[in-house]
């Protein structure tokens, strides 16, 4: 039977999930975190990710998405709907059984970081194993390695860009932005769930996994990106498996990542501008080896 809950105060269990908002030591001791927004929300569902909380507006009539989500995962476990007007099918996934909680306007909107109109809903979705047993290598294998970036919104970006662009993973290495953050999931727009994101300490664990693939016969190559790399970026054959690094948004790539990288390319540019954004980088990099492999 579906668990309901009424949160109208600032009681314990509001204080641990306003804090997956801010504290990543917080999301990863509980294994979860907050994903805000309709698109986002249906994707993780709909992927299967295990939803440990739907919380829903309880000031407000709800609309048919979130009116169907609550009545798809509360029939699953065989409570019925009721929690406001309309009806939707195709919800279910990886939310039923999740815990219903309805929340006070006031209370969801600092969940959903909105200031002005409240979200109605909001979910508690529970985090992944940084394993790379998640990644899917082969003969067309791409992914990303972003090495310690600053921006949540740049881990968010990549992410989406790696999902337009068939990307296998985004690998994120060393201290640096967490793609579990509210405003990396947003910026993902929900390709978070449809691509594997694993953080890992640094490159070694990274480089270990590279050797394994190759020891299995998958040569897979390491293409860095610098403004002073040794070639452009349609120069350097993408075709084959091949994990493009991408480095901080200041300090650029670490020395271990540039001594691992087999080459460093360069993407050509003319203005006043030196270098783009990390994530536009990746991006360009990741539109190269689509528009090649494609070719």
């Amino acid at each position: 039977m579906t668990r309901l809950q009424r949160v109208t105060s600032r009681n314990a269990r509001f204080q641990q999930w306003q804090a997956l908002l801010s504290n990543r030591n917080k999301r990863q001791r509980a294994g979860e975190f907050v994903v805000q927004g309709v698109r986002p929300i249906t994707l993780a569902v709909r992927a299967g990710w295990p939803v440990r909380a739907l919380i829903y507006d309880a000031d407000r009539p709800l609309s048919r998405w979130a009116t169907g989500l609550l009545t798809e995962t509360a029939g699953r476990d065989g409570t019925g709907g009721g929690h406001g007007a309309g009806g939707q099918d195709g919800a279910g996934g990886g939310a039923a059984g999740a815990q219903h909680v309805a929340m006070s306007g006031d209370l969801i909107r600092e969940l959903g970081e909105k200031d002005e109109e409240p979200p109605e809903l909001v979910a508690i979705v529970a985090m992944p194993a940084d394993d790379f047993a998640r990644i899917t290598a082969g003969p067309q294998f791409l992914g990303v390695a972003f090495d310690r970036p600053a921006s949540p919104g740049n881990v968010g970006t990549v992410i989406r860009s790696a999902d337009a662009f068939g990307a296998a993973c985004v690998i994120v290495t060393g201290h640096g932005a967490d793609p579990y953050d509210p405003r990396a999931v947003r910026a993902s727009t929900g390709s978070l769930f449809a691509v594997p994101a694993v953080r890992a300490a640094g490159p070694g664990q990274v480089l270990d996994w590279i050797q394994g693939q190759r020891r299995a016969g998958v040569p897979v190559a390491l293409v860095g990106t610098d403004e002073h790399g040794e070639i452009e970026a349609a120069q350097q054959d993408l075709t084959g498996p091949v994990l493009i690094v991408v480095g901080n948004e200041t300090a650029g790539l670490s020395a271990a990542w540039r001594d691992a990288c087999d080459r460093m390319v360069r993407i050509p540019m003319t203005g006043s501008a030196s270098s783009l954004n990390a994530a536009s980088a990746a991006t360009v990099l990741l539109y190269e080896a689509a528009r090649q492999r494609a070719a």
